[in-house]
């Protein structure tokens, strides 16, 4: 086998684009390309991190823990004072629910058709209040949260120690506190099954929760201690401000079928009421909606006041927002760039079509002499000849 010539294989694509592109660009012109180019990779981290916090927010993405297959929404409700919303009211909501999803034969069913473990939805509601709470070794008077449902099921609070209670338990005398209020009442944060007095009436400390200390949670209202009873016991032993949140996880066959049947169950004016689907509430629409009313979003006329929770989560829209901001100002740059740079390359090309089309066949040649070279070379490799 006759060996072929490769000195004759001059890197005609190279020379083609140095000729045709960087020569006629120009320094300046570079700069403007790489600079565009950092833009475009700044684009891509700063859309990653808006996804990545979006989905940090565990509060938020209850309906994909509940159904990783989808079908699922989680939808959130906000009351006012003047909403009126009771226990026996939410009750009420949670049968009315029941009943008109087997109106449309949405019935607790897995892929075979046979009955599911899970419950057809979950819910949770809550009040604000305050109450006095005692120990043998101290007493204090703190805000509180009255819960009912799976509210714990939503909202995973850190445990140091112990577990949680449901607000369907037979049994409402449980409490769960922070560890402030843990070394104010006993001295120590190991105080599971210990017994406190809430509003003079005995309760059994079923956990203790590490407070989050980041400035945003603080910001939201975690500055201080906040103890978690059932709303049975806030109502009977406490300060209780009323119920003014509700939420529940529940099928969604069609987009914003949950949305609008507990709307329309619930018959509160819009006024009283403000309704999230939080499974969907930081797609970039919803990104969008926020950024086009960035200014007037904050103010609320409906006197709702809104749990700590929910206060974190739209702290996280706005930084989201603001990032999907600086990222599509990115993208802007990067694209605008581009496209200048063609339209330049183009009106001051200096070479016909037919160039184009050499350059391209050039590139083929290049491309198949290389792999005639690599097979040429690893055939005389395998004859033990010399290269």
């Amino acid at each position: 086998m006759e060996k072929p010539d490769f000195s004759e294989i001059k890197g005609r694509t190279g020379a083609l684009i140095k000729e045709r592109f960087i020569d006629r660009l120009g320094k300046r012109r570079i700069r403007f390309f790489i600079s565009a180019g950092v833009c475009l990779v700044l684009f891509f981290v700063l859309y990653g991190i808006t996804v990545k916090l979006s989905e940090s927010l565990d509060e938020q993405n209850m309906s994909a823990r509940w159904a990783a297959d989808g079908g699922y929404a989680q939808i959130s409700c906000f009351f006012s004072s003047n909403a009126e919303i009771s226990a026996e009211k939410i009750e009420e909501l949670e049968h009315t629910l029941d009943s008109a999803l087997l109106e449309v034969s949405i019935e607790n069913e897995d892929a075979d058709g046979n009955n599911a473990d899970r419950r057809l939805f979950v819910y949770a509601y809550s009040a604000d209040g305050v109450v006095e709470i005692e120990s043998e070794h101290g007493k204090l008077k703190a805000k509180a949260l009255g819960v009912g449902g799976d509210f714990f099921l939503f909202h995973r609070l850190k445990l140091k120690n112990g577990s949680f209670f449901s607000g369907n338990d037979v049994m409402q005398d449980f409490c769960i506190i922070d560890e402030d209020a843990a070394w104010q009442l006993f001295g120590s944060s190991d105080v599971v099954g210990q017994m406190v007095t809430v509003g003079g009436t005995p309760h059994i400390v079923s956990g203790v929760i590490e407070r989050a200390e980041d400035k945003l949670s603080k910001a939201a209202g975690l500055s201080e201690t906040l103890v978690y009873v059932s709303y049975e016991s806030l109502s009977n032993y406490g300060t209780n401000n009323g119920i003014n949140h509700y939420e529940i996880c529940m099928p969604n066959p069609v987009s914003n079928y949950a949305y609008n049947l507990v709307k329309d169950k619930l018959k509160i004016d819009d006024k009283y009421i403000e309704i999230i689907e939080n499974s969907g509430r930081f797609s970039l629409i919803k990104r969008i909606e926020i950024i086009k009313s960035f200014f007037v979003r904050s103010m609320n006329g409906k006197g709702i006041i809104y749990p700590y929770w929910e206060n974190v989560a739209r702290g996280y829209e706005d930084i989201i927002a603001f990032l999907t901001v600086m990222a599509f100002l990115f993208i802007a740059y990067a694209v605008i760039i581009y496209v200048w740079l063609v339209i330049y390359l183009w009106r001051n090309k200096g070479y016909t079509m037919g160039d184009v089309f050499s350059g391209i066949k050039g590139m083929i040649e290049d491309a198949r002499d290389k792999r005639y070279q690599k097979a040429y070379n690893a055939s005389k490799k395998e004859k033990g000849e010399e290269l």
